[in-house]
């Protein structure tokens, strides 16, 4: 009890306090450097406003799950702001550190695609500023490592949204923290209709990704199975999800169980052997599907079906990740949902190696013990269930666990 109030101490110390449950904060690109060090100071918590960067959506459409903070005033937190409030964003070398990963040595011969909907017009050149940052490969003449295309597989990009745009760069970028020398294949839908959203995914296997990202998702639907399910199932081709950002509850495309759900943790540095804790994130989307089957290698009691998630990553806003964005915002930004989570885990994958061979999620429930262990938090109130609370081996809110290194994958 004593190791688990210090630990707690330790979160509160480097959140601040009063905080809300989501942050972000607008810098200037020249403050790169600053975010890369900066890892100390007492908080001074203020008001924050915690906002989804994109709207609610309609029936049959999805919301991209990127979550920012605004201030009192409406405005995006300035680095001054979020100084205060000790909110340091991670760069690509502190996840490459969380969760010891050989970043620098493998995944060349890896495709990640990533799936969002509408068009980011500065994705390439916006995700040249970050890899530059970050000391990572320049996707370049020598190195053509970024394509994008829309769902058809054309040059045509669809209407342009700002919102939308933040979930690409976040999206791009935590691919490229966890794997440098991927190749990265972003492929936008026209919008963000679930049909145009599956439609892409299929024009990105068809493309050759070897693994699938997509941080978006849709409340659960009696035909969910019948208009999304041959979308995203794809031997050969892992596909990932994120498993939502309103905690106790369960989203699609993660319910699916040809999918690997990845639900959402608060990382921060610790004294301990690994230099790092996690526990799980209150708004990562954890649960029982309506719908979907239980998968034979899902063995938990409390739900008679399908179970989310499987594995986890950072995702609390508290303990954002950097990211560089130009088209709504003016450089720099941190953000968190388990929009971050899916395509840094996409890049694990990448770096694995054998995407194309291992069957989905089972794999991580054979390897277990190659994962960190989330034993403390909850997404919800559920009776205290291991459905939403975090126990040791399988849980609701981070799955398995977060990756430790590759051999899990």
């Amino acid at each position: 009890m004593q190791h688990t109030n210090h630990l707690r101490d330790r979160v509160r110390r480097r959140l601040g306090h009063g905080l809300v449950v989501a942050a972000a904060l607008c810098l200037v690109a020249s403050a790169a450097p600053q975010l890369a060090s900066a890892r100390s100071g007492s908080a001074q918590a203020g008001p924050i406003k915690p906002e989804r960067v994109c709207s609610e959506p309609a029936a049959h459409h999805a919301a991209c799950l990127a979550i920012l903070d605004r201030d009192a005033n409406g405005a995006a937190l300035t680095p001054a702001a979020a100084r205060a409030l000790d909110l340091h964003p991670f760069m690509a070398a502190d996840l490459q550190s969380a969760y010891k990963l050989p970043s620098a040595l493998l995944g060349g011969r890896q495709t990640i695609a990533i799936i969002d909907a509408f068009d980011d017009p500065f994705a390439e050149s916006d995700l040249a500023v970050y890899r530059a940052a970050n000391n990572l490969p320049a996707c370049d003449a020598d190195n053509p490592c970024f394509r994008k295309v829309n769902q058809r597989g054309g040059d045509t990009p669809p209407q342009a949204n700002t919102e939308w745009a933040a979930e690409i760069s976040l999206d791009l970028d935590m691919a490229s923290a966890a794997c440098p020398n991927c190749r990265l294949l972003l492929v936008e839908a026209d919008d963000n209709d679930t049909a145009n959203l599956g439609a892409a995914v299929d024009e990105a296997v068809r493309l050759g990704a070897t693994i699938i990202s997509n941080s978006y998702g849709a409340p659960e639907y009696p035909s969910e199975l019948v208009e999304a399910g041959d979308h995203y199932n794809h031997p050969g081709t892992t596909i990932l999800a994120s498993t939502g950002d309103s905690g106790y509850g369960v989203a699609v495309p993660a319910a699916l169980s040809t999918v690997v759900a990845v639900g959402g943790t608060t990382l921060y540095e610790d004294s301990n052997a690994r230099g790092w804790s996690e526990t799980a994130w209150a708004g990562a989307g954890s649960g029982c599907s309506a719908y979907v089957a239980k998968p034979a290698w899902q063995k938990d009691r409390a739900c008679g079906k399908r179970t989310v998630a499987d594995v986890a990553a950072v995702a609390d806003p508290h303990t954002p990740v950097a990211v560089y964005d130009t088209f709504g915002f003016n450089g720099w930004i941190a953000l968190g949902g388990t929009s971050a989570a899916s395509p840094l885990l996409a890049g694990v994958y990448a770096l694995a190696g054998n995407a194309g061979v291992v069957n989905t999620s089972s794999r991580l429930y054979a390897h277990s013990t190659g994962l960190f262990d989330v034993t403390t938090g909850a997404t919800g109130n559920c009776g205290g269930s291991y459905l939403c609370t975090a126990v040791r081996k399988y849980d609701g809110p981070t799955g398995l666990g977060t990756p430790n290194g590759i051999g899990a994958f």
